[in-house]
């Protein structure tokens, strides 16, 4: 269903992009907009490797909320830090994943306080800062997505 990598050769290890998935923070959440444009949104997100899902806020309403609810499916894109070659001084060394998967709302309170949580604690430099984010106040007010993943594949490229 999901097509193989075509330079299978700068194809990093499942262990390798689960890593740059924990550790990134932002990706471009891509979904099917409006008049079946896609529409991509930068995001912050957290990665639950136990669940194989990727989790994200959001406000209730708005054009990724209704895409969602048009069409659960979705791509998820990140980019790790790029570096320049030591040697030439020019060329890029970058890295990046690719998540296909089908995105769902997060109902079940517990699930959802204990991601929330798990997601804040990546942000935010303290536990206090992480307790005020999640009063009851702050979580009424948002959405929260998860997205069940169906294909990954993490890639290394020298750009030269």
């Amino acid at each position: 269903m999901f097509r193989q990598m075509r330079r299978w050769k700068q194809q990093l290890t499942d262990a390798q992009t689960k890593e740059i998935l924990k550790n990134t923070r932002r990706g471009v959440l891509s979904v099917i907009g409006d008049d079946d444009y896609p529409y991509g949104i930068p995001i912050n997100y957290y990665y639950d490797e136990d669940d194989n899902a990727i989790y994200f806020h959001s406000a209730k309403e708005g054009h990724k909320i209704d895409a969602i609810i048009r069409s659960n499916k979705v791509a998820f894109t990140i980019m790790n830090n790029e570096w320049l070659d030591e040697e030439d001084g020019w060329s890029c060394h970058v890295e990046s994943v690719v998540v296909f998967g089908k995105a769902s709302f997060v109902t079940d309170k517990e699930i959802l306080v204990d991601r929330a949580t798990k997601f804040a604690r990546k942000y935010f430099p303290t536990e206090e800062d992480v307790k005020n984010e999640m009063n009851p106040d702050s979580m009424s007010r948002m959405a929260f997505i998860k997205i069940d993943i169906e294909h990954m594949s993490g890639k290394s490229v020298h750009e030269k």
